[in-house]
């Protein structure tokens, strides 16, 4: 026990609290500087002016400290917990859902969070449960994402289970037909989060972590980078553009993750998020 690291419950929930609060105030500043690179290519006037106006929104929101979206999102979590660090006090999901529960009623962010999905949509109140999904490393450290997800976008996720005879081709008409149809609800320009491989269930969680990654990042597989590239190509040749009024600029990065599957199958899933991309790191 020597060689284990004590960190305790209270200090889980001050930086779960503090990462929800700060990520819903302040957008990452490649995010700001994607929507620069985006007016500089538009040559649609009005386009230009939407992107001006959500630029000018995440300035606003962060020189008036409020939330940058009215949606503060359903609270989702990635923790990377280290094997030789132990948390003293409350388990790790009471100490995170007491960071949540502080950070949405402290800091005056929406509760939007219903208690069942279907017989009973009564508001918790205090916007918990968080969603949180757990690793385990090597090391003393825990390394916490948070990620508050609006469902404005959430809804117009999708997931197919090709078969692996499914070509290239298909995989990229699944991802853009879904963008299409999702159109403008989504409040364009979005980012496109891609789960491949695992199961039915696993590729919806890489596709959701695909979203926390950063959008100037390079994948580090070549294969996927590429095909990253190619999809963003042809998402922003729908012409749906900024909120929907047409344009160069639907979709501001795409982001696949990958994993292993089953021989019988290819998981792919899409997980659309707006051009709110929140999402904050910490490591403790």
């Amino acid at each position: 026990m020597e060689n284990i690291r004590i960190v305790s419950s209270s200090a889980v929930k001050d930086k779960v609290k503090e990462l929800f609060i700060k990520a819903n105030h302040i957008l990452p500043d490649n995010v700001k500087s994607a929507l620069g690179a985006a007016a500089d290519r538009e040559e649609s006037l009005l386009a230009k002016s939407v992107i001006k106006r959500l630029s000018e929104n995440i300035d606003t929101a962060k020189q008036c400290d409020v939330p940058v979206c009215q949606d503060t999102g359903m609270a989702v979590l990635f923790i990377d917990m280290g094997k030789d660090v132990h948390i003293q006090g409350d388990s790790l999901d009471v100490a995170v859902n007491k960071g949540v529960r502080e950070a949405y009623l402290e800091g005056k962010m929406r509760c939007s969070v219903v208690e069942d999905p279907f017989f009973n949509r009564k508001n918790t109140d205090d916007n918990t449960p968080a969603i949180i999904y757990t690793n385990f490393s090597d090391g003393d450290k825990i390394k916490i994402t948070a990620l508050p997800k609006g469902f404005g976008s959430e809804n117009m996720s999708a997931l197919k289970m090709f078969t692996p005879s499914a070509t290239r081709e298909d995989i990229i008409s699944f991802v853009v037909d879904t963008v299409k149809k999702a159109g403008s609800n989504p409040c364009p320009p979005i980012v496109v989060g891609i789960g491949m491989g695992g199961t039915f269930d696993y590729s919806c969680v890489l596709s959701k972590k695909a979203l926390a990654r950063e959008l100037d990042d390079v994948n580090p597989k070549k294969e996927y980078a590429e095909l990253e590239a190619e999809l963003l190509e042809k998402i922003n040749r729908l012409d749906i553009g900024p909120q929907g009024f047409g344009g160069k600029t639907t979709a501001l990065a795409v982001k696949i993750e990958s994993y292993p599957t089953h021989i019988a199958g290819l998981p792919v899933a899409v997980n659309i998020c707006c051009h709110v991309a929140r999402h904050l790191t910490a490591e403790i």
